[in-house]
């Protein structure tokens, strides 16, 4: 990804609430059914650091995180990096309300450009990961999420999150 280039911008809407959506993107036990699961621990707090290892082929890439942004249930942004690589980006989640549902809009934001010569780090390789992760993985769990939940579940669930709204 090269500072040059538009941003990478995917969105989904899903069947839920802003507080649901919410949670699956902040909560660390969430976070690791649908995002990374080796997350090793996650606060949506303005300086909050994580970093967790991923392996691709035969390169290790040290991802680091740090929160710059919260504004709870509506936005949430973090610096992205790698250890040992040049670039540094910025990851927005917007959460924006719909009509019965809860739109998800993420912007992948490069500040730095990173190496041309990794295939890990194309705008192909960018883009297609952040559409499985928005389009495909995380709308899968909160579909099985909430479809394989008994009812009074959901209720509470949908409950909470209505009194979360009137606070």
């Amino acid at each position: 990804m090269q500072k040059t280039g538009d941003p990478i911008i995917v969105e989904e809407t899903y069947a839920t609430t802003p507080s649901v959506v919410w949670n699956a993107i902040t909560e660390i036990d969430q976070m690791r059914k649908w995002y990374f699961q080796n997350i090793p621990e996650f606060k949506a707090e303005v300086g909050f650091r994580a970093q967790f290892l991923i392996e691709s082929g035969e390169r290790e890439f040290l991802h680091l995180w740090k929160v710059t942004e919260v504004t709870p249930k509506e936005s949430l942004v973090h610096n992205w990096r790698y250890e040992g690589y040049p670039g540094d980006s910025f990851v927005t989640f917007e959460i924006i309300e719909e009509e019965g549902a809860t739109r998800l809009r993420l912007t992948h934001q490069v500040r730095e450009s990173f190496p041309k010569d990794i295939a890990e780090f194309s705008r192909e390789s960018c883009s297609g990961g952040w559409a499985y992760f928005i389009k495909m993985s995380l709308k899968a769990y909160l579909e099985e999420k909430y479809a394989s939940g008994s009812v009074a579940q959901r209720l509470s669930e949908s409950s909470r999150a209505l009194k979360e709204r009137k606070e």
